[in-house]
């Protein structure tokens, strides 16, 4: 476990966005934006988004695309859901088992009694060490066909009804692989990305995998679980822009939490490098962030490793000051809500 401040605060229940914005009335580009910096907190929409950047500033995104990753599955507890998390090669997938998409484990997951969706075979190999809610398992059978047959985006209970997949997609969406939508990235749209050009701002890519969502600390809020890995990937001409932007005085945004990972595990002491693999990596207050200036986001729950990411960004206290003034002015939270642009402290 690793220490970190309190990550408790009280954020409403009905401040969970149960539904996309576009059910809600609200065009992809039109949700709110809490716009966070030294100077306090300012609210706009994301199209604003333009007018709040520079020329020559950069936004770097992740072109991860979502999979279908949520699979009715059978095994000695029944019938249940398995969501596939992480693949690490060679049959070998991370995976969470839960009762249904509202009400997460345990589920009694045994080696040597296999689980089943399909035809595929999922035979359990060992919990995740300190995680134990996530399983190593080898899969035997086409999964590629049965996800595109049976598989359903990962939601949880906030959201009651299922909604198809390219709303879990975002307009950078390029790569398949990760098992909860890279949702910093959702409320882009063409429109804008056209706007964010003429203004000036250069878009570049990296691909982080995202798996199953940030796991909780233990009760009190003061500890963080180990993270798994996730595959990365920092391609040249990504690292490349990255340090010619700061070299030129402008600012690297990061559009979410995937990024800034991404970008941070490929810092080499002075400036981004190519890199790619699998990033165990966990931003905090005490481990400084080099890469980017600013960060795009959604708004984060308690107990996670995304606040404690927030937090080591841009100083607790900036946070959480703009974590009340959202609560107060009803943002809506989760992948469907609205956004924060928050400037490093």
């Amino acid at each position: 476990m690793t220490s970190s401040p309190s990550l408790e605060f009280e954020r409403p229940s009905e401040l969970a966005a149960t539904v996309p914005p576009e059910a809600r009335g609200v065009g992809r580009d039109g949700v709110r934006l809490l716009v966070t910096d030294a100077a306090g907190n300012r609210h706009r929409s994301f199209r604003d988004l333009p007018g709040l950047l520079e020329p020559g500033d950069l936004l770097v995104v992740n072109e991860s695309a979502t999979l279908p990753a949520s699979l009715p599955a059978r095994g000695g507890a029944g019938e249940f859901r398995l969501n596939l998390s992480t693949d690490y090669g060679g049959g070998v997938w991370l995976a969470e088992p839960r009762r249904d998409f509202a009400t997460p484990g345990p589920i009694e997951i045994r080696p040597g009694i296999p689980v089943r969706s399909g035809p595929v075979r999922f035979s359990p190999i060992a919990p995740y060490p300190g995680i134990e809610r996530l399983w190593f398992f080898r899969v035997d059978g086409d999964l590629p066909s049965l996800l595109a047959r049976r598989g359903q985006p990962i939601r949880y209970g906030y959201v009651p009804t299922a909604f198809p997949l390219p709303t879990y997609q975002t307009v950078f969406a390029k790569v398949p692989g990760s098992a909860e939508m890279p949702s910093a990235g959702r409320p882009f749209t063409p429109r804008l990305l056209n706007a964010l050009s003429r203004r000036g701002v250069g878009v570049a890519p990296v691909v982080l995998h995202a798996g199953v969502s940030s796991l909780e600390s233990e009760p009190g809020g003061t500890a963080m679980p180990p993270m798994y890995p996730e595959p990365f990937d920092v391609p040249a001409e990504t690292a490349d822009r990255v340090n010619a932007t700061h070299e030129a005085g402008r600012r690297v945004v990061a559009v979410g939490t995937t990024v800034i990972r991404a970008l941070e595990t490929a810092w080499d002491g002075c400036r981004v490098v190519p890199r790619r693999g699998f990033t165990r990596l966990v931003v905090r207050p005490g481990r400084p962030v080099r890469a980017v200036d600013g960060l795009i986001t959604g708004l984060h729950d308690p107990r996670t490793s995304h606040l404690a990411l927030l937090f080591g960004f841009a100083g607790e206290r900036r946070v959480r000051g703009a974590y009340r003034e959202a609560i107060r002015e009803r943002y809506l939270w989760h992948e469907f809500g609205d956004s924060q642009l928050l400037w490093a402290a």
